[in-house]
């Protein structure tokens, strides 16, 4: 469970990846709909992933696939909010990684959520834990927290 919450600052995450919001992510009470928030951790982890560790889940042996994940909601973002979501690694096991995770309206320095998502490495195709792959490993090494 993320030790992140609504006291978190900006200046506690690793690493930040900008994300603008849509029209789209908008639900009827005119903010961006709780769902949506898993969709921005998603983009954030695996978009550092792939320019970082330069993993193509296309053609790799081992994927990371979603094991847990949760979401604790501290205020409201709305199209046309420009986020940046920062995360961090508070855990980094053999064939799992969890991620700490702070979604920020630009230029706030408290998070408009916080959560956790948790990756399980996993052999494609028949979907068997592996350990984590040596590139993604040393790029998840540089975001690790300490407890």
């Amino acid at each position: 469970m993320s030790r992140a919450g609504r006291d978190e600052r900006r200046e506690n995450y690793r690493e930040f990846i900008e994300i603008p919001t849509r029209w789209m992510d908008n639900d009827v009470y005119g903010h961006v709909n709780n769902v949506v928030y898993y969709s921005y951790f998603d983009t954030a982890v695996n978009g550092f992933l792939m320019r970082e560790a330069g993993l193509d889940y296309r053609s790799t042996d081992a994927v990371g696939v979603v094991a847990e994940t949760g979401c604790s909601f501290h205020g409201e973002i709305a199209f046309p909010d420009i986020l940046d979501i920062g995360f961090r690694v508070s855990r980094l096991g053999n064939s799992s990684v969890t991620y700490e995770i702070g979604i920020f309206r630009q230029g706030h320095e408290t998070p408009a959520a916080t959560g956790h998502f948790v990756h399980v490495y996993v052999r494609h195709g028949d979907m068997t834990p592996v350990p984590i792959p040596g590139k993604a490993r040393a790029a998840l090494e540089k975001l690790v927290v300490e407890a």
